[in-house]
């Protein structure tokens, strides 16, 4: 466990260099190095561009990923589905129709205003979730079956906006939901933050509970769990990560499904590991995704959720290839 958080730690400060260093603009090393230690002699060019665009949209993509990570984590343990990831609850279909909303419908929305719309939009949608999961038994596989069909419901109204709205507008949408860190800032940084740090801590607190919840409802109950009270408590969480990566990036997809898998090889299935590897993979896969797509074809850029589903929808084929017979 050690061993293996040291070496993603190692990983991630060196990805976290490279994604500095890297992009149109060359910066070397020793100038970084001036940045960390305040030296004077460093240009204000290459402070600017270190400090107010590079840094904080390399902590935003890490803070995306560990977030959409852990969230997945928890999913695929409430939900006892390997498969399964937070886009799979629609809570990531209510950020997006909120989007849309705000950029295609909306006139003269201000920059800070659309995460803020998006976090709300996705809070609304987990929210639907539960009220219509509580009224015959909060189970997994109802909250699935509601989770699609809201997803189906919100992805709907998405697209008939889409095909009404002015041309410019709806591209400008289309750019946020392919799932992109360009233009973070540390408001970006502050605000994910704010949201994914204390309830990855809490998830961590709740390690037993969702050790103990991968079994079946009567095993679980067995135990003294009150087992509804605590799905519902793990699914907020569970929203509440997903909402704000997806209200500061768009939607990023598959690093919720593949990093709880590539950490439970590192570590097993005990959530006291599993969540903060999963975590550290999630943040070094989407700051690689992002910087993958600043420098594949300079000038132009790449958004990170589509790099991400290019690597991610293989990965999904195979792991669907592995367990056609389970």
């Amino acid at each position: 466990m050690i061993r293996v958080m040291f070496f993603l730690a190692a990983a991630s400060v060196a990805l976290l260099l490279s994604a500095l260093v890297q992009g149109d603009y060359p910066v070397s090393f020793a100038d970084v190095t001036k940045f960390f230690t305040r030296d004077p002699s460093l240009g204000v060019e290459v402070k600017m561009i270190v400090g107010d665009l590079r840094l904080p949209r390399a902590l935003t993509a890490f803070a995306v990923g560990a977030a959409l990570a852990v969230a997945g984590a928890i999913t695929q343990s409430v939900l006892r589905n390997p498969l399964a990831e937070p886009g799979l609850l629609g809570i990531n279909s209510g950020a997006a129709f909120a989007a849309m909303v705000a950029i295609v419908s909306l006139r003269d929305v201000r920059p800070g205003l659309l995460p803020i719309l998006a976090f709300t939009g996705a809070m609304i949608m987990a929210l639907a979730i539960h009220i219509l999961a509580l009224r015959r038994g909060n189970s997994s596989m109802r909250i699935i079956l509601i989770g699609i069909g809201l997803s189906s419901l919100a992805g709907a109204g998405a697209n008939l906006i889409s095909a009404f709205g002015d041309v410019d507008r709806v591209q400008r949408a289309m750019v946020w939901l392919a799932g992109s860190v360009h233009g973070s800032d540390w408001a970006d940084v502050a605000g994910i933050l704010v949201w994914a740090v204390p309830a990855m801590g809490l998830a961590w607190l709740a390690r037993r509970q969702l050790d103990a919840i991968v079994f079946s409802d009567a095993i679980v109950r067995s135990l003294g769990m009150p087992i509804d009270r605590v799905r519902a408590l793990l699914m907020l969480l569970c929203a509440l990560l997903s909402a704000a990566a997806v209200s500061v990036a768009g939607l990023v997809g598959f690093v919720g499904l593949i990093a709880p898998h590539l950490a439970r090889r590192l570590v097993g299935r005990g959530h006291a590991e599993l969540l903060p590897v999963a975590g550290l993979i999630g943040g070094l896969l989407v700051m690689a995704a992002d910087l993958i797509g600043r420098v594949v074809i300079i000038p132009a850029e790449l958004p990170a959720g589509i790099v991400t589903a290019l690597v991610g929808a293989p990965v999904f084929g195979w792991m669907m290839w592995r367990r056609r017979y389970v």
